[in-house]
């Protein structure tokens, strides 16, 4: 009886962990499926991925659709408006945000509570899209490149996730800076802004992602600047043009006489347009990954 309870009792760990390494494969699995396939989709030629059966591998490689993505010299420009912008928008509104959190978080502010309570209620409420618009033209940010910085600049989450971060750190630490003659800027630069690093990369990935990804904002207020044009808008309108020409008859036949354009398909397109925009953020990430892990466990412990 004993030797059958030992016997089940060292069964119970190698199961766990056999189903446990197996729950663990499918969600490897299913997460990365889409991606995989969606590249699979870009590399193969567009007229055989019509017929289907393109899982995770190309069937027929090509270069063609990311010719076809790239074939316009105003990708590149838009290119470069957008890291411009992501970087710019990075720096600053971390730097920013930080500072403006780090005096929220001072116990003696008397204006902390009611300034935190205004930028709270941004999150509820919203004026809408037609008086944001009359906003941003009255300011004179329309057809300029710093309306991808300026309305973003501080947003109210990363303001309380930051904020919360730094009151969980011990207050003897600035106490003892204050003591020693230290200013709140010096502060805030040598002693509180190292040790928001893990935050403060989380925080950094979520804007570089959102400015990254954005091109809405470019539609509304700068479509009528080619030179203000960013990499996704180009890529929305490179889309859109792909599938209006592919759904026209006459556009088709003449595909079919041209070897370039028949394997191009808008599914290729729209493949290779999302590798293209993916690729950048895909790289940052590695480098940001174990610091967002501990900011993503921000505020479970404090002093």
């Amino acid at each position: 009886m004993k030797t059958e309870v030992k016997s089940q009792f060292r069964l119970e760990p190698v199961v766990f962990h056999t189903l446990n390494t197996l729950f663990m494969l499918i969600v490897v699995i299913v997460t990365l499926y889409p991606f995989l396939h969606t590249m699979a989709i870009s590399f193969n030629d567009g007229s055989d991925s019509l017929k289907g059966g393109v899982y995770v591998w190309p069937h027929t490689w090509t270069l063609q659709n990311y010719k076809a993505v790239f074939v316009s010299g105003t990708i590149y420009h838009a290119a470069f408006i957008s890291v411009s912008r992501t970087v710019i928008s990075t720096v600053l509104g971390v730097f920013l945000t930080t500072m403006l959190a780090y005096t929220l978080a001072q116990p003696h502010y008397i204006f902390r509570k009611k300034i935190s309570m205004l930028f709270i209620l941004t999150m509820y409420f919203n004026a809408g899209l037609i008086p944001n618009y009359f906003l941003i033209k009255d300011l004179g940010l329309r057809n300029s490149f710093w309306v991808y910085i300026l309305p973003g600049l501080v947003s109210a989450f990363n303001l309380i996730v930051i904020r919360t971060y730094i009151r969980s750190l011990p207050g003897s630490l600035v106490e003892s800076a204050k003591i020693d003659g230290a200013g709140d800027f010096r502060i805030f630069w040598r002693i509180v802004f190292p040790l928001c690093t893990p935050v403060l990369a989380t925080i950094a990935l979520f804007i570089a992602v959102g400015s990254w990804n954005s091109w809405f904002d470019t539609f509304l207020y700068a479509s009528s600047e080619q030179n203000l044009s960013s990499l996704q808008y180009e890529m929305m309108k490179l889309l859109g043009s792909t599938m209006s020409t592919n759904n026209d008859p006459s556009m088709m036949a003449g595909a079919n006489t041209n070897q370039t354009q028949a394997m191009v398909t808008p599914a290729s397109i729209q493949a290779a347009i999302t590798i293209v925009t993916a690729m950048p953020i895909l790289f940052v990430y590695p480098f940001l990954q174990r610091y967002f892990v501990v900011g993503l466990n921000l505020g479970s412990v404090k002093e």
